[in-house]
């Protein structure tokens, strides 16, 4: 954890109380102490520093001796600075989901490095049974996501959406959710892995477009479509280059999804 974050429900007139493995994370890692201050946050607000004022009904010089929220189990009680903006996410994602202890690993990185909307979409090659794990709960893969948040130090949460026909989801939705991005489609066997964009003849003036792109926080501008471990059909790459994606591959190697991802996300933010 880089940053702690609290949910907006768990700050009341600037005071925030909490316990669990944050409070574990802040007093074993961080070994922390009244007056310590801390970067902390908001999901989906502003960031910033805390200072802690209480410590298990131990409170700090000018503070009530005892805290019913911190006796009851809270832990921790700080005082919170949070006035700074969150660096944004900068590229969305259209994922044809692996099974969900590989996705359930994959999420947290996916907030970390920087993905601002997921669309899980039910390719021809996605198990089935994907489609009733507990994982799609937002109880479930929030936690995830939040922690990833943490280790980045950033706040702005991922959304979570599934569309269990692609086709539909291609023909009817895509456009009028990403009406300018840059559209990238992941294929091994990508006829186009010298360059990303169609339009564009030479690489290095794509990616450094893409930095570009990403210092201006513009979440809607990078658009990253990766399918399934067993692959898109070629019925399905048609699709998405009808629809101005370019093919790129990482390849010839075939990675597994959750390195395959991670992989791609690292190669678009960091090649200019």
């Amino acid at each position: 954890m880089n940053r702690i974050l609290f949910e907006k429900d768990e700050i009341v007139n600037g005071v925030a109380t909490f316990g669990g493995e944050r409070a574990e994370h802040v007093m074993n890692v961080l070994h922390g102490e009244i007056g310590q201050v801390l970067k902390t946050g908001e999901v989906n607000g502003p960031i910033g520093t805390s200072e802690i004022t209480a410590i298990k009904g131990e409170a700090a010089k000018g503070e009530a001796a005892s805290s019913p929220l911190v006796e009851n189990g809270g832990g921790i009680k700080v005082r919170c600075n949070h006035t700074e903006q969150s660096l944004r996410p900068w590229i969305d994602l259209i994922l044809a989901p692996p099974r969900p202890r590989v996705m359930k690993r994959l999420l947290p990185q996916l907030a970390t490095m920087g993905v601002g909307r997921i669309f899980l979409v039910g390719a021809k090659k996605v198990e089935k049974d994907f489609w009733g794990a507990t994982l799609l709960k937002e109880e479930n893969y929030r936690p995830l996501l939040i922690d990833g948040l943490m280790q980045a130090g950033t706040s702005i949460l991922p959304t979570l959406e599934t569309r269990r026909n692609f086709r539909k989801f291609v023909k009817e939705e895509l456009d009028a959710l990403w009406p300018e991005a840059k559209r990238i489609v992941a294929h091994p066997y990508g006829a186009d892995s010298t360059r990303i964009f169609a339009n564009v003849a030479n690489a290095r003036e794509s990616f450094a477009e893409i930095r570009s792109i990403r210092e201006d926080s513009r979440s809607e501008a990078v658009l990253l479509a990766v399918g399934p471990e067993g692959g898109w059909t070629d019925e399905e790459v048609t699709l998405l280059e009808e629809h101005d994606f370019a093919r790129y591959s990482l390849g010839s190697r075939i990675l597994r999804t959750d390195t395959a991802v991670i992989a791609l996300l690292a190669r678009l933010m960091d090649i200019a």
